[in-house]
């Protein structure tokens, strides 16, 4: 009697099922390998726009900044020293100094309270000359910059900003300072009470500025002082 032949049973060898995971553990790495890329490429985005719109909005605080300049007898409107420049300028309640500077590969900014008083404003810009850029009121703008130069429009071309310019004498005011002056007339109140030279001011100021993303150039020309 013959013995029916018992069905082959479906399924696979261990050498195939290995096979088979490697294969999946193969194109699993492949694909994680991909939405890595993908997110690390969406966030080195993300951070090029962040730092973008910063670098945007620090051009526009330092246009702000030239626009207000207020020269007078008591202070020069701007100065360079190599490191930093100091802007003496119109604020609300009166007038402030501005210091902008880079140390340690940071740009920064330094801003005093607004003061309508002469004594108040020139405590401030002593103030000014000793900042080592570690205090906690300097605002941290942005990192990465490697040199930076301040040039003035003179005459009729840029100069290095340390060089010395033309000077004027200015004449005597009667304006006298008040701690009660309101806060439209807190820049008169800061006007001269004696008859002094100071350097003529710039016609305009030009920054250069070495960041990772290259050199940033911008030029500002000043309005005439009143």
């Amino acid at each position: 009697m013959r013995h029916a032949k018992s069905p082959r049973r479906a399924g696979f060898t261990l050498v195939e099922v290995l096979v088979a995971l490697v294969i999946m553990a193969v194109v699993a790495a492949m694909g994680w390998q991909g939405v890595s890329a993908m997110a690390r490429a969406r966030d080195i985005a993300a951070a090029a726009s962040e730092r973008s719109l910063r670098l945007s909005a620090l051009v526009g605080q330092w246009e702000q900044d030239l626009a207000a300049i207020y020269d007078s007898p008591q202070l020069p409107g701007l100065s360079f020293d190599g490191s930093a420049l100091r802007i003496v300028r119109r604020a609300d309640g009166g007038v402030q100094v501005v210091v902008w500077s880079v140390r340690d590969g940071v740009w920064l900014r330094w801003a005093s309270p607004s003061a309508n008083r002469v004594g108040s404003l020139q405590q401030a810009w002593l103030a000014s000359q000793q900042l080592q850029g570690s205090e906690a009121v300097q605002l941290r703008l942005i990192e990465g910059v490697t040199d930076w130069q301040i040039y003035f429009w003179r005459g009729q071309g840029w100069s290095n900003a340390q060089s010395s310019g033309d000077l004027v004498v200015s004449a005597p005011a009667s304006a006298a300072s008040s701690a009660a002056a309101p806060a439209s007339s807190a820049s008169a109140a800061l006007a001269a009470t004696v008859q002094t030279t100071r350097t003529l001011l710039p016609s305009g100021v030009r920054l250069q500025i070495d960041l990772p993303e290259g050199r940033l150039l911008r030029d500002v020309m000043l309005s005439p002082q009143p």
